[in-house]
């Protein structure tokens, strides 16, 4: 990947040495987690919406939404390869190439969300059927009409996601707080009312799902502009960022290609089971965005301590960054567990969904602390450039021990108990893979040349 790289200046300014705080590393940490939870708060009120219109809404919730996890996570690709490249150029010095990172990133992002938006509509009936199953024709076609319609906000969406990439990168995690909370809350407001006053019902959702992520990307893309660089897209540029990319899109595709296949399995285990599934999902997606939160902090300050050449304050940043998300990852656990008997019971009155997410919760709440640790590091990779190792690891972990437990959990009918230890294997194959790396110190190296 080092070679297609666009070289760092040779004028930048000497080596200093990065703020490792707690105070500096929770002060860019504290605004990412509110802008990381906002959407996924959303899915979760959308997901306690439509849970009391019945289980069939909230089933077509769960095979419609890991579609559209799918777009968020093409985002997250987007906004974790720009914030590496804009922290490193910015650790020199130099802001407005780190924001040049960030229009072609957006030019990037605009177009592959047009691009999904046409290829859904053709797309989302047959997908939708494959992950619902033959007997489950309702929830099929419910699932399809909410993508079609969802699907409308992901150029905005991705927008966003750039414009969260760059701002990072900089080290500015203020505005993007405000242009994402904003139109997130005003979206929570109005899916209820579209839900049930103006009686929508699961087409109420997915309007409001898209308004929210048209707003946030058109304030990203008026951020970009308001920088005054230039904005004409360069072909070279987007072919580069694709290609240093390539690692995190693969790495995405694993994680992807196991939540589809544990969804798909766990409707095959009736109604009920899905919902739970929804449910239980949906509250681990939102956890593991809040800790991501420390690992947005590590990509920022270690990418700009490797940029500056400063080896040390990364290795610090790294040992500290682990540790709290350790700790995090501790008190969500304790918080979790407190509310297993009633947690559920926000997102459905089924009795039937809720004895189902009983049975993984247990496997939700041991995860927390490992999964802490891990995205924390997993951030301090992705800012160091050492995306080349964590691709592999996340294809090995997901592919070899995630999806082989799933389907081994179909075939011998282990319900969603055997689905969710398959998960818990997942993150503590990524646990291990990571400390040897971060104990080789190879991936420093890696980053103090890219």
């Amino acid at each position: 990947m080092s070679q297609s790289r666009t070289p760092i200046p040779e004028t930048a300014p000497p080596s200093r040495a990065v703020d490792a705080s707690a105070r500096r590393i929770f002060g860019l940490a504290l605004p990412a987690l509110v802008v990381l939870a906002a959407e996924p708060l959303y899915v979760l009120v959308d997901t306690a919406v439509l849970g009391h219109l019945g289980a069939v809404p909230l089933a077509a919730l769960a095979v419609g939404g890991p579609v559209m996890t799918l777009v968020v996570w093409i985002g997250t690709v987007t906004a974790y390869g720009t914030t590496g490249r804009a922290a490193r150029r910015f650790g020199h010095g130099d802001r407005p190439a780190a924001v040049a990172e960030g229009v072609q990133s957006s030019w990037l992002a605009l177009t592959a969300g047009l691009l999904l938006v046409v290829v859904m509509q053709a797309a989302a009936g047959p997908l939708a059927r494959t992950v619902a199953g033959s007997g489950n024709p309702d929830v099929a076609d419910g699932a399809a009409l909410w993508l079609r319609i969802a699907v409308l906000g992901a150029p905005g969406l991705l927008l966003a996601a750039a414009g969260n990439g760059w701002m990072r990168g900089v080290q500015d995690t203020r505005r993007p707080l405000w242009f994402v909370l904003g139109p997130n809350l005003l979206s929570a407001l109005l899916c209820p009312l579209l839900v049930y006053p103006v009686g929508l019902g699961l087409v109420g959702s997915a309007i409001a799902n898209a308004v929210a992520q048209t707003l946030s990307g058109l304030l990203f893309a008026g951020a970009l502009v308001a920088e005054r660089v230039p904005l004409a897209p360069r072909p070279r540029v987007i072919g580069r960022q694709l290609v240093l990319s390539r690692d995190l899109l693969i790495r995405g595709a694993a994680f992807q290609a196991s939540f589809l296949s544990a969804t798909t399995v766990a409707a095959r285990f009736g109604v009920a089971a899905v919902g739970a599934h929804q449910i239980a999902l949906q509250l681990w997606f939102f956890t593991a965005l809040l800790l991501d939160a420390l690992a947005i902090a590590a990509q920022a300050l270690v990418g700009a301590a490797l940029g500056g050449g400063d080896a040390a304050s990364a290795r610090l940043l790294s040992r500290r960054i682990a540790f709290y998300g350790g700790i995090c990852g501790v008190a969500f656990a304790v918080l979790i567990g407190a509310g297993a008997g009633i947690v559920p019971g926000w997102f459905s009155d089924d009795p039937q969904v809720r004895e189902q997410a009983m049975i993984a919760w247990p496997w939700f709440v041991g995860m927390q602390p490992l999964a802490g640790v891990v995205f924390a590091l997993d951030g301090v990779l992705i800012g160091a450039g050492d995306v080349g190792y964590l691709r592999n690891l996340t294809v090995v972990s997901g592919l070899g021990v995630f999806l082989p437990m799933i389907w081994l959990s179909y075939a011998l009918d282990l319900g969603l108990g055997g689905i969710w230890a398959g998960l818990a294997l997942f993150v503590m194959a990524r646990l291990v893979g990571l400390l040897l790396r971060m104990r080789s110190g190879r991936w420093a190296v890696l980053g103090a040349t890219r």
